[in-house]
């Protein structure tokens, strides 16, 4: 249909709350928190097909990826700046 369509990811870690919300006739599932908060303005400042992680997230998986340095990013509901990398691919 002449559409290009594409994506970019955002990846946070870190504690959140998760649970039901609603009320008696309605019910629905949510996670709320800063990392769910820091994973969705990754994911509006990712380009297509980046993958944006916060340092944390690195830090967990930095023997499995080649990732380099974006930069500290002014994000949204944040204070200070975010340290954030970007993941190029999967190691051996």
């Amino acid at each position: 249909m002449g559409f290009d369509l594409g994506f970019g990811i955002g990846i946070s870690s870190g504690y959140a709350t998760a649970g039901v919300i609603g009320f008696e006739q309605r019910q629905d599932y949510a996670v709320i928190g800063t990392v769910t908060n820091m994973a969705a303005r990754l994911v509006g400042a990712a380009a297509d097909g980046q993958i944006l992680v916060a340092e944390r997230v690195l830090t967990a998986v930095e023997s499995f990826v080649e990732a380099e340095p974006v930069g500290e990013l002014a994000l949204k509901g944040f204070r200070r700046p975010v340290a954030t990398y970007n993941v190029m691919r999967l190691t051996a």
